[in-house]
């Protein structure tokens, strides 16, 4: 893989925007077989590759316009560019069914399903677990943009009405959300860690020793954290919508408005019973979400439009 990293503008709204519009400019300088863009907001710019003759596909995540963050235009644009998507590019992938079924009803387009990939298994190393005060099987984790449609603050909220020992750590950061952020951190409560974004080997062990993984997302398609928690063997409490329930039923713990009550019952719950459902989280990713199904899928797609090309 060869990567290029080009410049942008940024802004909360126009990174994205800006960034995309200058990679179509290289890409049509430096010809590919295949393009893939990703964001529905990038609807528009896969329409002047298309026309050169490069077929493209575009992923578009979740329902953007849903999110919080954005003010009326940008979600009037979002909104756009779910019917742009329908005819610019040359495939449409949804990495979740139920957005699938939301394109077949609202639009009558037929998509593309090629989900998020997670790996599975646990890594041994615990040393960033420990350095941040953590007790590995001992703490709650919590992993996103720190965003009003993930919820952070609210998972902040619900735990510190929870009577326990254990800590709760609340990982990620945001780059436009900064007053937001203050509010998530605003907490006198001593088993709250808030150690900001963490990747690699670090963010990876912190799912292989949470006692549990909270997820509270509302917005979006197959999310990458949640899988990751779940092919990692974690304990899983879900938001319960229906792209979270469709990647974690069965093998989560939904919750809606009685998060604190869920976090309650994940403590109480017996040890066999804890196993139950890591086993379950564990073998769903890897019969629904390996990277090698997924990558695969990709390629006979790439295929496809390279042949109706030629």
């Amino acid at each position: 893989m060869a990567l290029r990293y080009l410049p942008t503008i940024r802004h909360k709204y126009f990174d994205t925007i800006a960034h995309t519009f200058l990679s179509t400019l290289d890409l049509l300088e430096h010809r590919a077989e295949v393009a893939l863009y990703c964001n529905g907001a990038n609807a528009l710019f896969t329409l002047l590759p298309r026309v050169s003759g490069l077929p493209v596909a575009l992923n578009v995540d979740g329902l953007e316009r849903r999110r919080k963050k954005w003010n009326r235009l940008a979600r009037a644009w979002y909104l756009l560019s779910e019917w742009l998507a329908t005819f610019c590019p040359n495939a449409v992938v949804t990495d979740a069914r139920s957005i699938q079924e939301y394109y077949r009803e609202r639009y009558g387009k037929h998509t593309e399903f090629i989900p998020y990939g997670a790996g599975t298994g646990r890594i041994a190393d615990d040393s960033m677990v420990r350095s941040l005060g953590l007790e590995p099987g001992r703490y709650f984790l919590y992993v996103s943009r720190m965003e009003p449609e993930n919820n952070p603050l609210e998972v902040r909220q619900a735990f510190e009405k929870v009577a326990t020992d254990f800590k709760l750590a609340l990982v990620g950061d945001a780059p436009y959300a900064q007053d937001y952020i203050r509010r998530v951190r605003d907490t006198r409560d001593p088993r709250i860690v808030i150690p900001g974004a963490i990747f690699g080997d670090g963010y990876r062990q912190l799912g292989s020793h949470c006692f549990a993984y909270i997820h509270a997302t509302e917005v979006g398609g197959t999310h990458p954290a949640l899988i990751e928690a779940m092919g990692r063997g974690a304990l899983v409490l879900y938001l319960d919508t229906k792209e979270n329930a469709e990647v974690a039923a069965g093998a989560g713990i939904p919750f809606r408005d009685d998060l604190a009550e869920k976090l309650e019952f994940a403590l109480a719950m017996g040890e066999a019973e804890r196993y139950r459902y890591r086993r379950l989280a564990e073998e769903r990713v890897k019969e629904r979400y390996s990277w090698d199904q997924v990558t695969a899928a990709y390629e006979r797609l790439f295929q496809q439009l390279v042949s109706r090309v030629e």
